[in-house]
């Protein structure tokens, strides 16, 4: 064994030879080459949808000599203490990471100097491909040959990721309430360690974890002749408070909007890379702050488990604007934007895509299923077996209407079977589901891994009567000097029959109306009695995930609560988001027009009993309007489908 490894260690120095014979000729070359842009790089101006000024970008950027010090000593020490003698790669680090990888069998040391690191921090995507680490390279090489090394590291200093606040100086105030240049031995020790891995060594996540890469640091920098063991020890036991808020008490959840803007910048072509990554674009986006405050307020309010993550989104509709959108709990302990880069399953929030598509091969909102516990037989004997929540049955038949009040999952997948389950994938696909989905039984009750963001623009086509225009948070971008280089065109598409959308949109009502109270209660009966706006709305849970889409043609809103690790949720979290769904629909819609749906004139409507759907009369009770497209409503012979499904085993 030892002998591959010195092998392998002599060949390590013949290529390392090698590639300082080409470092040496790209070095000479790169100073030839336009120099990149480094201070206040990415200093983008983000205005909100009344033209005010969201975040100036480059606030935060200090000088080195606005830096304290012991931010400059302990960074270097601890993450490139060869910083001011090398030329951008550290090639004995990089021989000796490997040599200890290889032999130990894991990744166990890095080699990337703060150089390489400003170079991935700066131009780069996180994507480990070799052409992003072949630029990288080329980027190091770069910088080194243009820039002096204080430039360097001042451009490290003032964009590293501090847990989620960006640059030193923004980070100093936000744990500190101080500028950078006046921390302590302590307090700058305790920051340096947060860049190797925010979500571990961050002080307000876990301040054991915190104290031990402090102790790290401190070691390094008696190494390094930066300070004593005196200092050292006495840095070390200092108590120290963090307040883990900005001192203008910013929206810890506006980090998240502003990151989902930059991700919709990178996909916008007509822009050239170059304005994208040096900065100095003028962003206006669709952000309503007084939503965003309302909608933190909500899931603060509402949601009371704080290891819980939320993400939600909220857009108008009739125009596709993202007014406001949170990725998580709190921007300073995890970045990960949910709303936008996670998939999960979605569960009975398919359902409506599933109902729609019944409508539209000649199902009502009164055609009856059974509801009992049914086993359902394929070729093979292949068995699939859904339960509803609580197992809770009517054991007769129901209406579609009712079947979405109470989200009967054997309702559901009956219509789908019946359908055909190609025809809900397709459906999916209309709507703007970006995944990919099976046609199987368990698609109709949510199986498939759907983002919050393609979700809410598939609930904005029913809130927008049947027309879809995807969802955007720019408006507009302009260049310094005001010159416009791109604007959002809303464009707009007719996918649905408006007719049918209509039906659709009231018996989404089902949920929250005390009319369907019979074997069971609707889904959201627990909002009913705090709503002043007419709303369709949709609840889902899996054993990890709860969400809620509801709409009316002033707004949509979804939200999703759950582990990130899929780990089982509480039952008591749908209520929560139920609550925290109302809150902000609500609050957005005071004072507001009527916001529903004017009656198509091909579309009537008639009173029937809201459970089997047979036409009204003077004894039935809680007689409630259904919607039809006309020629279509309930006779007395009521269409019965249930020997048309593949077979059914009644348990």
């Amino acid at each position: 064994m030892m002998k591959i490894v010195k092998k392998l260690f002599k060949y390590g120095v013949i290529c390392l030879v090698i590639l300082l014979m080409g470092y040496l000729g790209l070095y000479i070359y790169a100073k030839t080459t336009t120099k990149l842009v480094i201070h206040n790089l990415n200093h983008h101006l983000i205005y909100d949808t009344n033209g005010e000024l969201v975040k100036d970008l480059s606030e935060t950027w200090v000088s080195l000599d606005e830096i304290s010090p012991y931010v400059i000593d302990a960074t270097v020490a601890i993450e490139d203490k060869k910083f001011f003698d090398h030329h951008g790669f550290d090639y004995l680090r990089i021989l000796k990471s490997l040599y200890v990888n290889f032999k130990s069998g894991q990744t166990k040391q890095g080699a990337s100097t703060i150089t390489q690191q400003l170079a991935k921090n700066l131009y780069l995507t996180f994507d480990k491909t070799w052409e992003r680490k072949i630029k990288e390279a080329w980027l190091t090489i770069e910088l080194e040959a243009q820039y002096e090394k204080e430039d360097i590291l001042e451009a490290y200093l003032n964009t590293i990721n501090y847990g989620g606040i960006y640059g030193i100086e923004a980070a100093s105030k936000y744990y500190f309430h101080k500028s950078a240049k006046e921390l302590t031995l302590a307090e700058a020790s305790i920051l340096v360690g947060i860049p190797k891995s925010p979500s571990n060594y961050s002080p307000l996540i876990n301040e054991e974890n915190a104290k031990r890469r402090q102790n790290l640091i401190l070691t390094a920098m008696v190494n390094e002749k930066y300070i004593t063991d005196a200092e050292k020890n006495e840095a070390y036991q200092t108590d120290l408070t963090y307040y883990g808020t900005p001192e203008d008490n910013e929206l810890k959840t506006l980090m998240y909007y502003q990151d989902a803007v930059m991700q919709e910048l990178d996909s916008i072509d007509s822009i050239p890379d170059d304005l994208k990554e040096n900065g100095n674009l003028k962003i206006y986006t669709y952000l309503d702050l007084e939503v965003q405050a309302s909608l933190e307020k909500a899931m603060d309010d509402n949601i009371e488990n704080n290891e819980i993550e939320v993400a939600s989104i909220v857009m108008t509709p009739t125009d596709g604007h993202i007014i406001a959108l949170i990725g998580g709990r709190n921007y300073s302990t995890s970045q990960y934007n949910r709303a936008i880069n996670a998939k999960r399953q979605v569960g009975s929030t398919m359902k409506p895509f599933l109902y729609y598509a019944a409508l539209e091969n000649g199902f009502t909102t009164s055609t009856t299923f059974t509801s009992e516990k049914t086993t359902f037989v394929f070729s093979e004997n292949q068995t699939y077996s859904p339960a509803n929540y609580m197992d809770k049955y009517g054991d007769k038949a129901i209406t579609m209407a009712a079947a979405i009040a109470y989200s009967d999952n054997i309702y559901a997948v009956k219509t789908h079977l019946f359908l055909g389950e190609d025809i809900l994938v397709d459906m999916a696909k209309r709507l703007g589901i970006t995944s990919e989905l099976s046609p199987v039984p368990s698609l109709a009750l949510g199986s498939g891994e759907i983002s919050l963001y393609d979700m809410v623009n598939a609930y904005a086509v029913f809130a927008n009567e049947g027309t879809r225009i995807q969802g955007k948070l720019i408006a507009k971008i302009e260049d310094i000097d005001g010159n416009i280089l791109y604007k959002n065109n809303e464009k707009k598409e007719a996918i649905l029959n408006s007719s049918l959308v209509y039906i659709l949109n009231e018996a989404m009502t089902s949920t929250y109306n005390y009319n369907f109270i019979d074997y069971n209660y609707p889904t959201c009966h627990d909002i009913t009695s705090t709503l002043t706006h007419k709303y369709a709305i949709k609840t889902g849970t899996t054993n990890s995930d709860h969400l809620i889409f509801g709409y009316n043609k002033g707004v949509v809103i979804g939200i999703w609560a759950g582990y990130d690790d899929g780990s089982d949720s509480e039952v008591s979290n749908g209520k929560a988001l139920r609550y925290m769904w109302r809150d902000v629909a609500e609050r957005y819609l005071t004072d507001k027009e009527d916001t529903w749906y004017e009656l198509p004139s091909n579309v009537v409507g008639t009173l029937v009993n809201p459970i089997n759907g047979k036409i009204a009369n003077s004894k039935t009770k809680n007689a409630t309007m259904f919607y039809y497209l006309k020629g279509t409503e309930p006779t007395y012979d009521n269409q019965e489908l249930e020997d048309l499904i593949p077979t059914i085993k009644s348990e």
